[in-house]
């Protein structure tokens, strides 16, 4: 079952790459890399032709991303969502009654386990697990945590996309335009 039909959640790091999907069928996009002052005219753009930021709470220069930028940017600059992997973030998102996705970068069993006690305070909405290249991992978490996955990091081919997939995540974040090509809606 893909996110909102979109099995591809291209995450977008540069303004021209924006600008090749503001015309495309994709929904929901991510936001990675962005500075606070331009935050406000991309998540409007986005909305103006029918699309749904999703920003990367801990990429944006100029916002300390604590629960207070959480207010900030779940008021103020209303994006569909926010991706971190603070927890104090995640918690005022959802408090805001916007998508929470907690991002989780799987090194090692330790903070595998870590994740698993982090999810059970912030109950995120999804969780991005980092490297998305680990099927069996996903499996897990998402048998486990019994929560939506987003799989990212390290996503290079279609065979990649199919194996997250196939181990259950419902879509998998890119900043592969040939994949986001590949897989437009």
């Amino acid at each position: 079952m893909a996110f909102h039909q979109q099995q591809i959640l291209p995450a977008v790091r540069k303004m021209k790459d924006l600008e090749k999907l503001i015309s495309s069928s994709y929904e929901y996009l991510v936001l990675l890399d962005s500075h606070i002052s331009q935050l406000s005219s991309i998540v409007d753009l986005a909305r103006s032709h029918g699309k749904k930021m999703l920003l990367h709470a801990d990429l944006i220069e100029g916002l300390k991303n604590d629960e207070y930028a959480a207010e900030f940017l779940c008021q103020v600059i209303k994006p569909a969502g926010l991706i971190s992997t603070r927890a104090n973030v995640i918690i005022k998102t959802k408090q805001n009654g916007l998508l929470a996705i907690q991002r989780l970068f799987l090194l090692d069993t330790n903070a595998l386990e870590k994740s698993y006690s982090l999810l059970e305070r912030t109950k995120p909405d999804f969780i991005e697990v980092l490297p998305g290249i680990m099927p069996h991992i996903i499996q897990e978490v998402h048998e486990r945590a019994g929560i939506p996955i987003f799989a990212g990091g390290l996503i290079r081919s279609v065979e990649d996309v199919e194996n997250a997939v196939s181990a259950g995540a419902t879509a998998v974040t890119t900043s592969r335009v040939e994949l986001w090509k590949h897989y437009a809606p």
